[in-house]
């Protein structure tokens, strides 16, 4: 099989209600979320549809909230919205995300590592002490540039969009609070150490989602007049899918950033051999902030369907639970091999610095890949990451067309009728494309 990620249905199928998107997070490896888009935009127009988003509702967390942002605040036009992320992620580079310049890395990184091996001589000068490993202050300029949070209003009031969710953790309250805008109330949920907040969402909420640990600096964002600092929207998400659901869909697309299952064998490949690199800890860190969450996840839902499908009718209408179908994509290949044949293509500075906590070489003999796969903003490596969210997505073109009730039919598609129309797009966004970040 080239993919077993499982696809979740109930003994009967729900009618056709409101779709929902889930973009999780992973750095670079959101560029994967754009490819599998890209494919079901193409789908979607041989199935003889165009023009407003298929996915009202669309939660995102982490680089993924940068997506759907993107995607909600054009959800009228679903398919340039595509185009323009396309666009985006295959002209992406380090210098636009995160300073790679000398001087940048000496501000944040270099100042980092001379902290943690001479802090016990300098910890009393308070501003010797770096806020994270690099400076992402190019993101936040260029999502100011790309994204047109204004347009969100708009979309909501038109009906294009019914909800738009950002996630984002609070290193402030120890709480994982999403963030979401709607057009209509919705009451705001609590769970354990995870709430809701109705709020107007802005760049800086993006920003915040987007805030990888102890790689990228906390945001600041106001919650009941309090500020707050936030991270990473993926720590402490217990439930990635949850938010859609509260928020009404009935009908749920997942696209991971990571492998949801190994097939058999590959366990010894991937073993890591002596005694591993602080590289090598920190991808393994982050695939379980980023990766385990959703598994899990989705697991949980699998069995809440199955259990609600042995029910008889009286007993389900008397549950508040209700079936969920949902459709996860996610990559065939592990993301930390690909990142390994890329890993020549960061700039020299990020690779010196990065070599220092043990990332080295390229290809098979590459280590740290996996710390390396969430940083590689160069079009080498998200270029085919876009590709591979394609070809994973057209595999399974059948299951994709009978999720959103589409007629089967032949595909009619090249790489250059996907991104027909991301320079009209991009024009939009005067200076989006800028590589001077």
């Amino acid at each position: 099989m080239p993919n077993a990620t499982p696809t979740l249905t109930t003994a009967s199928r729900p009618s056709f209600g409101p779709c929902g998107l889930i973009l999780t997070g992973g750095g670079a490896r959101a560029a994967y979320q754009v490819g599998v888009l890209a494919a079901v935009a193409q789908l979607r127009r041989d199935a003889g549809f165009s023009g407003a988003s298929p996915f009202p509702i669309i939660a995102g967390t982490s680089a993924g909230a940068i997506n759907a942002a993107t995607l909600a605040c054009h959800a009228d036009d679903f398919d340039g919205a595509v185009d323009g992320l396309v666009h985006l992620w295959q002209n992406l580079h380090v210098d636009q995300i995160y300073s790679a310049d000398a001087f940048g890395i000496i501000r944040t990184g270099a100042r980092w590592l001379r902290l943690m091996s001479l802090g016990w001589a300098v910890a009393r000068w308070r501003r010797t002490q770096p806020r994270s490993l690099l400076d992402n202050a190019p993101l936040a300029a260029l999502l100011h540039r790309w994204i047109e949070m204004d347009r969100l209003d708009q979309m909501l009031a038109a009906g294009h969009m019914h909800a738009l969710a950002i996630s984002g953790s609070s290193y402030t309250s120890g709480q994982h609070i999403t963030f979401y805008q709607t057009q209509k109330p919705i009451t705001p949920w609590s769970r354990s150490q995870r709430i809701a907040v109705r709020t107007q969402l802005t760049v800086e909420h993006l920003t915040a989602s987007a805030a990888i640990p102890f790689i990228f600096p906390a945001q600041s964002l106001d919650l009941d007049g309090q500020p707050e600092w936030f991270g990473d929207g993926s720590m402490r998400q217990s439930a990635p899918i949850s938010p859609a659901i509260h928020l009404g869909a009935e009908r749920i697309l997942v696209i991971g950033a990571g492998r949801m299952h190994e097939p058999p064998g590959s366990r010894r490949s991937a073993l890591v051999t002596g005694h591993p690199s602080m590289a090598q800890i920190a991808g393994h860190a982050l695939s379980n902030i980023f990766l385990d969450a959703l598994a899990v996840d989705v697991e949980r839902l699998q069995r809440i369907n199955n259990t609600l499908a042995l029910l008889p009718q009286q007993a389900r209408e008397a549950t508040p639970l209700r079936p969920v179908e949902v459709l996860v994509i996610a990559p065939s290949r592990r993301l930390d091999d690909l990142a390994a044949e890329h890993q020549g293509s960061l700039p020299p500075t990020i690779k010196g610095l990065l070599r220092s906590v043990g990332v080295a070489g390229e290809g098979k003999g590459a280590s740290g890949s996996a710390l390396t796969s969430y940083l590689l903003f160069e079009p080498s490596f998200t270029g085919e990451l876009i590709n591979l969210g394609m070809s994973d997505t057209l595999a399974r073109r059948a299951e994709v067309q009978a999720f959103f009730g589409w007629p089967e039919q032949a595909l009619q598609c090249d790489p250059a009728s996907m991104r027909r129309r991301k320079a009209g797009f991009a024009e939009t966004v005067p200076g989006a494309m800028n590589h001077s970040g």
